[in-house]
């Protein structure tokens, strides 16, 4: 699997994970990549840092070269070798923004049910307790189930921690 930068003509930035270069150009050429903010199938590959293998064998894994924004337009600074970091656009900055939002309202006005979440959320489908709002932990095997009873859940939006 091949990790791409990539760009689209609107300048949106964003990931996307290719079998190889090969299945890259052959999807971009059918316009089946497509930019997650605006749609744009004009996607190309953007400037990206090639993975290094390590020669010290203390830590025995792969490294990106990175940076780290400074918050000043244009500075960087250093960040150590093992740290991922990312520089977010404005419009991915509002929509994380956005999903922060939601999870905390989400979060507020429900009750954690925590492992009990398929349990309580099939009591609930069939009548046996009053409906309310809840979140908590399902196992796939659990969603899978609850998905193929018809009992409607949504996923919570993880965020990575808020210094990224």
């Amino acid at each position: 699997m091949i990790r791409y930068a990539l760009i689209c003509d609107k300048s949106h930035e964003f990931e996307s994970w290719f079998q190889s270069s090969d299945a890259f150009a052959k999807q971009a050429k059918r316009k089946l990549v497509t930019c997650p903010v605006c749609g744009s199938a004009k996607v190309e590959k953007a400037l990206m840092a090639p993975r290094l293998k390590r020669t010290d064998k203390s830590k025995g894994r792969d490294v990106a070269p990175v940076a780290q924004a400074t918050g000043t337009e244009g500075a960087e600074a250093a960040a150590p070798s093992n740290v991922p970091v990312a520089i977010m656009s404005n419009e991915e900055k509002q929509f994380r923004a956005k999903l922060k939002e939601l999870r905390d309202h989400l979060v507020k006005n429900s009750d954690n049910v925590g492992k009990k979440f398929a349990t309580e959320a099939r009591k609930m489908h069939y009548g046996e307790i009053e409906h309310r709002s809840i979140y908590g932990e399902a196992s796939p095997d659990e969603a899978e189930a609850l998905h193929e009873e018809g009992i409607e859940f949504h996923p919570l939006p993880i965020l990575p921690d808020e210094r990224n």
